[in-house]
């Protein structure tokens, strides 16, 4: 009777813990988790990361976005180039395959925010959208991370 009254209570008490998802849907596209790097004052440009999943059978492809204060949202890639990091903007976009996750990371592909008119600060999420060839535009709100953030708060739990 003490365990059942025990699993009970702590049912109970999971049940009011408030759950923060952080993720945002249209059609078959899931954006989870988006976040951006606070800049340093005087920069103007930034980098945003997220985990994108397409619940379809075809699939489609992440081309632009916006971002409050910026000129321009750009999907780029990094990849060594013999002992050089590169980066590029993906021009076409980013491909998510049907029925696949693409996590855009620091590192490797991410969102490159440019011509920023003032730095991204640490604070309230920043609403911002990506838009996809078939889903259209998603309204997400990127949490903001402190300089030089490794990953999401949000990713840690």
């Amino acid at each position: 009777m003490k365990f059942t009254t025990s699993l009970a209570s702590a049912i109970l008490i999971l049940a009011t813990v408030p759950v923060h998802a952080h993720s945002f849907t249209k059609g078959d596209i899931v954006v989870g988790h988006p976040w951006a790097r606070a800049t340093p004052g005087g920069a103007t440009a930034g980098a945003g990361y997220a985990k994108i999943t397409n619940k379809g059978q075809a699939p489609d492809r992440l081309i632009s976005g916006s971002y409050p204060g910026a000129e321009a949202l750009e999907i780029h890639e990094m990849k060594m180039d013999g002992d050089v990091m590169q980066m590029r903007q993906l021009k076409d976009g980013l491909e998510i395959p049907a029925g696949a996750t693409v996590e855009l990371k620091p590192g490797a592909t991410h969102l490159m925010v440019t011509g920023l008119k003032k730095p991204i600060a640490t604070g309230p999420d920043v609403k911002g959208t990506l838009t996809f060839e078939k889903a259209g535009a998603i309204e997400v709100e990127f949490r903001i991370e402190p300089v030089g953030a490794a990953s999401s708060v949000d990713h840690k739990h």
